[in-house]
Order: C-alpha cells, then structure tokens, then sequence
C-alpha cells in the first residue's frame, strides 16, 4: 500500500499561479503510476494530469494543457502539479492518486487516494 498526503493549496486570485504536493509514504514509490484529479461541487471527479512510474510519460486533460504540469521526484517520493495561469473554474478540490497500471486518465482505474486540497481562484 501508498499513503499520500496532498499540500500547496489555497486562495489564489486569476492568473496566478500555485504548486501542490503530495507526499507518499509505504511502499515503494517507483510502483505506481501517479495522478492528479479534481472535483468541484456538483460535478464528478476529473482527470488533471498523470505521470508514469519513471516519469517520462505524461497525460494531460485538455483543460489544463499548456497551463498545468505534472512531475514526480522518486528521489523525494513526491509528486507535483504546477498550475499556472489559472481560471475559476479551475476551483475544486484537488486529489493525489496511484495506480499499479500504465498512465490512466481515468479515476475507477487508481487505487490509492490522497484527501484532497482545495484549491480557490477568484476573479
């Protein structure tokens, strides 16, 4: 198993920016692929971005691309998202998880869950 520990989120007002973590702890982190999703009320949980177990593959959901990147230091067993540019319907609470599988963009397909933070752009 993988514990994870989101951080980094809070109020931010348009078009800035904000970096959020998630620490892993237990088994060894290079296991999993990794991703970021986000659920804001009254809408399901959505794909961000996912990253593999090396780091070399990335995904990316159309919403966010050129504005967000997804990377990981195995080194440190952290994974990270740099949100850029941001919008208020980028508004959500945002979750770590990881996967055994390949890169997956779906959220039935992660196995281990972080508990969220949120993350608030005003405009």
């Amino acid at each position: 198993q993988v514990q994870l520990v989101e951080s980094g989120g809070g109020l931010v007002q348009a078009g800035g920016s904000l970096r959020l973590s998630c620490a892993a702890s237990g088994r060894a982190f290079t296991s999993y692929a990794l991703g970021w999703f986000r659920q804001s009320p009254g809408k399901e949980r959505e794909i961000v971005g996912a990253v593999s177990r090396t780091g070399g593959g990335t995904y990316y959901a159309d919403s966010v691309k050129g504005r967000f990147t997804i990377s990981r230091d195995n080194a440190k067993n952290t994974l990270y998202l740099q949100m850029n540019s941001l919008k208020p319907e980028d508004t959500a609470v945002y979750y770590c998880a990881a996967t055994t599988l390949y890169i997956s963009p779906t959220a039935e397909k992660y196995d281990y869950w972080g508990q969220g933070t949120q993350v608030t752009v005003s405009s």
